[in-house]
């Protein structure tokens, strides 16, 4: 320990720089997919896609054996330090692709693209989509896949080991090894990382079935399942025109938005794990009371058909909840009360363990549950109402950070908005946008950032702000802050 009391940082950073470098290799490999795509098609951006991915090697490669450690156990801190800077890093050489192309982009908009991508949030700033290079379409489309599967690792192995926002909770849920779906993290990772390949396989398929082209549905296929929301078009899923389309892509987007360990039983025979649990179940019932809600506004007040009103709110509901952000539509065209419904359902997002951001549905499952426990104690005054979750009991420990989490996040959301005003954003676009970005959802509310609209006109500081509240909102905001703490650094 140093006299002053604080471990020297270069002890905690050459394990968490060695891990670093073996993920910007790991990124430099996926970069050369789309380079032999568009060489393969005669594109000449597959010299972008090479040089970003030597570039990136280099650096990696550099960091990775520079810095040789055993990392075979990852101290607490290094985990905290190892997750932020792997969630800054990777967008940075990620832009590259978008800075070398001939999309003329400013590196803030490249950045802004790639992080975007990466925590599945899905807003953009490319505009004319469908006039990009399909090297460029590709790459979008696979940092939504590399970002929602890290998501799901980060949740299942990461987050519950850090105790962020009560997510110890799933750590102790998962400590009964009669209730694993495999016997350690790093295995049941690799299930899930099966799982979701065929999963985007399937919705590859069913895309391409109703009238996508082969890659047109591989991309869609992708963002939909990481809850991402880049399309191939300016236009979203409304490109195509398809209710049949439409249907699969809410498919996709719920599926995304449960627990992939719940998936994984289910692909091992015991599907009956995921109806049975709370968090599911309680998730589905929202998609259902909601989507009807928004229903008979569009048939009573809009004048939709049954089918097309039906269509329209389960798409916009299960899009914004899952914090996917797909559009079939401007729903803000379509009067007050849809506009209203998209910025509540920005605060909602699916379930933990799947790789939607928002809050998640089980906090709000834990603040019901204290406030009915709390009801009961002050009507039988000598009992104590006992909270708990998928029948077990919950610790106070993580009530606690439940509620510490649930008024970070409302005000990461107000300071947000706050700066982007003073940013030079109005009202609506500020707000939306706040809450956009920390739930990872993708549009906001306006003709500026809603769903029909685009992120390109924003000023460079409103930018780098949403890049900020992304991060903070995929990693759980605690992640983040807490190394900006002055215990964090000392031995």
């Amino acid at each position: 320990m140093s006299p002053t009391g604080f471990a020297p940082v270069a002890d905690l950073l050459r394990p968490v720089l060695h891990v670093l470098g073996v993920l910007l290799l790991l990124l430099a490999i996926v970069m050369l997919f789309p380079a032999i795509f568009d060489y393969a098609s005669d594109e000449p951006d597959w010299r972008v896609f090479a040089a970003s991915a030597f570039a990136t090697a280099f650096v990696g490669g550099a960091l990775a054996l520079g810095n040789r450690a055993d990392i075979a156990e990852i101290t607490l801190r290094q985990g905290f330090a190892l997750t932020v800077l792997s969630w800054l890093l990777l967008p940075a050489f990620g832009a590259l692709p978008f800075a070398f192309s001939d999309l003329d982009l400013s590196y803030t908009d490249c950045y802004f693209e790639a992080m975007s991508g990466l925590t599945t949030t899905g807003s953009t700033v490319i505009v004319g989509l469908d006039q990009a290079p399909p090297g460029i379409l590709l790459w979008r489309a696979l940092l939504h896949g590399l970002g929602g599967l890290g998501i799901i690792v980060l949740a299942v192995a990461v987050l519950p080991m850090l105790g962020v926002g009560g997510m110890q909770l799933f750590r102790l849920e998962s400590s009964d090894k009669s209730e694993k779906a495999l016997p350690s993290a790093t295995a049941i990772s690799a299930g899930i990382a099966k799982v979701y390949l065929l999963l985007v396989t399937i919705g590859t398929l069913a895309f391409w079935l109703a009238g996508m082209s082969l890659f047109e549905a591989f991309c869609h296929a992708l963002s939909a399942l990481s809850t991402g929301g880049f399309s191939t078009s300016d236009a979203s899923i409304g490109h195509f025109q398809s209710a049949v389309i439409e249907w699969i892509a809410i498919v996709q987007m719920a599926i995304g938005s449960l627990p992939f360990v719940l998936l994984l039983r289910v692909a091992q025979g015991r599907s009956e794990r995921l109806y049975r649990d709370q968090q599911v179940r309680a998730f589905f019932a929202f998609l259902a009371v909601a989507s009807l809600a928004i229903a008979l506004w569009f048939w009573l007040a809009v004048g939709q058909g049954a089918h097309e009103s039906l269509r329209n709110a389960v798409f916009m509901v299960v899009a914004l909840a899952s914090t996917t952000g797909f559009a079939n539509a401007d729903y803000t065209a379509w009067g007050s009360f849809p506009i209203v419904a998209a910025l509540f359902l920005n605060f909602v997002g699916g379930c933990t363990g799947s790789t939607a951001g928002g809050v998640k549905i089980w906090r709000y499952q834990m603040l019901h549950a204290v406030l009915r426990a709390e009801l009961k104690r002050l009507v039988r005054r000598h009992g104590v109402g006992r909270v708990t979750f998928n029948r077990r009991p919950v610790p106070d420990a993580v009530m606690d950070a439940v509620m510490a989490f649930l008024f970070l996040y409302v005000l990461s959301v107000a300071v947000l908005a706050v700066l982007l005003m003073l940013a030079g954003l109005d009202f609506a676009t500020a707000v939306s946008g706040s809450a956009s970005a920390i739930g990872n959802v993708g549009p906001g509310i306006g003709p500026i950032i809603g769903p029909a609209g685009n992120f390109a006109p924003l000023p460079d500081s409103a930018k780098w702000l949403l890049s900020v509240g992304m991060l903070l909102g995929r990693l759980e905001l605690f992640v983040v802050l807490v190394l900006f703490t002055r215990n964090f650094w000392r031995a």
